[in-house]
């Protein structure tokens, strides 16, 4: 059940996050004291929360009312003391455990035995922070996003000694806060950050492997992948050191996971200072008046004569009806691998173990993607596979023939890791699914997007890694085995 709105509820700490986490709780009806070991940071903190609520107001995305009513339930206080009518606190200071561990140690004698204590740590162990705790079992990870008042998913983390009916209060809190919560045991990254590591690594790897320039990369994932943004705009907007630090430290709290190595591409751009957008360069040069960068795009190549159906398609068939919306002749099936014929060149989907194939990359959606990855080797003859997407509005980048090219790739780890982690008891598979979903914006959850696909196509493009590499970060968790 959730805390009424009677709960007052405490926010240690007024930087960007406490102050997003004071006004999420304070929209949803709660008296709320903040306060910080700054003098005059809390009361900074409400003044801000007051120009947004007012700013929403004038935009029309907020009721006068409700804002008059939510600035008068936000209150700074002068110290931790003060926060002893409160029914949960939730601590958002320096990511240290030292200090977290102080803190929390010392709120434990200040407020009610039946309070609740969190942590928004997004990287410190839940586990390691309740180890000098009294009552460790009223202690939980509550891990809002930022923006908090904007991002909708909230991480609730318990520890080795969280009790199951703390968890259980503070995920109906967060939902009656109009928050989407996730539960799931404390682990590196949690769930957001554990799983998101290869959407970067992996693309990391692929420019190690001049694979594809970063341009092409986040073109692809966008226009074929339907991801809001690739992974080095992210990690440019995130920033590079974020990123890296993030990386590291689940390196590291893993003991040294391969699927966790960092790139030593990455700790070049940050040695160099090169962040990102904070620093006007990182992958992309952000500074004024600075060339975009286009990705790799195939010339033009003459439409194929015909195209028929192979084996039924398989995945490749809602290509079909684009083919022939474009006026291109299309034959009946016929028997063979699935995938479709341009020419009598068969085109086939990632994973494929047709030799004599070509293979284009996975979708989030066929019939209606901008852009597909096409393995081409260098110097090869225009295929009719290219004019034959090309004929459909499709924009083709040529790649070399490796395993999985780049949608295909980046997903088949996305599902490993996810798998690693419900194999573990970690987290459940719909929780998973909607962290990331709503922490970072992907446009199916690994899980979901996996169901959706013949079941040996992930597994194998991992299969086909692992031959071409040796490298043991491509080996399949203990549920995608056969």
């Amino acid at each position: 059940m959730a805390l009424g709105t009677g709960t007052v509820i405490g926010i240690v700490g007024a930087g960007a996050m406490g102050g997003g986490i004071a006004q999420v709780a304070a929209l949803a009806g709660h008296p709320v004291r903040v306060t910080d070991a700054r003098a005059g940071a809390a009361a900074a903190a409400v003044e801000q929360i007051r120009e947004r609520l007012s700013a929403a107001v004038a935009k029309g995305r907020l009721d006068a009312a409700a804002a008059a009513a939510t600035q008068a339930r936000l209150r700074p206080v002068a110290g931790l003391a003060d926060l002893a009518p409160a029914g949960l606190v939730v601590e958002a200071i320096v990511e240290e455990l030292g200090a977290k561990r102080s803190l929390l140690a010392e709120l434990e004698r200040i407020v009610a035995p039946s309070a609740l204590l969190a942590s928004n740590t997004s990287s410190l162990s839940i586990t390691a922070i309740a180890a000098g705790l009294r009552a460790p079992a009223r202690f939980a990870g509550m891990h809002f996003f930022n923006p908090a008042p904007v991002m909708e998913l909230v991480e609730i983390v318990s520890g080795l000694a969280t009790a199951p009916e703390t968890a259980a209060t503070l995920a109906a809190t967060a939902a009656a806060w109009g928050k989407y919560p996730v539960c799931c045991r404390n682990s590196p990254g949690f769930i957001v950050n554990r799983v998101a590591r290869p959407f970067y690594l992996e693309a990391l790897r692929m420019v190690q492997e001049r694979l594809a320039d970063p341009a092409t990369i986040d073109a692809i994932v966008r226009e074929a992948g339907g991801f809001r943004m690739g992974p080095f705009e992210l990690m440019d907007l995130i920033g590079n050191d974020v990123s890296l630090a993030v990386t590291r430290s689940l390196f590291e709290a893993s003991g040294y996971e391969p699927r966790y190595r960092p790139s030593p591409l990455q700790r070049e751009l940050v040695d160099a200072g090169w962040l990102g957008r904070k620093t006007g360069r990182g992958w992309f040069d952000h500074r004024p008046g600075a060339a975009k960068p286009e990705p790799s795009t195939a010339a033009p190549v003459p439409p194929p004569a015909s195209v028929c159906v192979s084996g039924g398609g398989g995945i490749l068939l809602p290509l079909l009806d684009r083919m022939r919306a474009a006026g291109l002749s299309v034959a009946d099936n016929v028997a063979g691998p699935p995938g479709l014929r341009c020419d009598g060149v068969l085109m086939v989907p990632p994973g494929s173990t047709e030799a004599a194939g070509t293979v284009v990359d996975l979708a989030l959606d066929y019939a209606t993607c901008a852009r597909l990855a096409v393995a081409i080797d260098h110097g090869a003859a225009p295929s009719p596979v290219v004019g034959a997407l090309q004929a459909c509005g499709i924009a083709v980048t040529p790649l070399p023939p490796r395993p999985g090219l780049v949608v295909a790739r980046l997903l088949a780890m996305l599902v490993n890791e996810a798998t690693d982690m419900v194999d573990q008891g970690t987290a459940a598979p719909a929780d998973l699914d909607l962290a990331m979903r709503k922490g970072v914006n992907y446009p199916r959850g690994p899980l979901e997007w996996a169901a959706l696909l013949p079941g040996a196509l992930l597994p194998t493009v991992l299969d086909q890694l692992w031959t071409a590499t040796r490298d043991a970060r491509y080996a399949r968790a203990a549920g995608l085995r056969a």
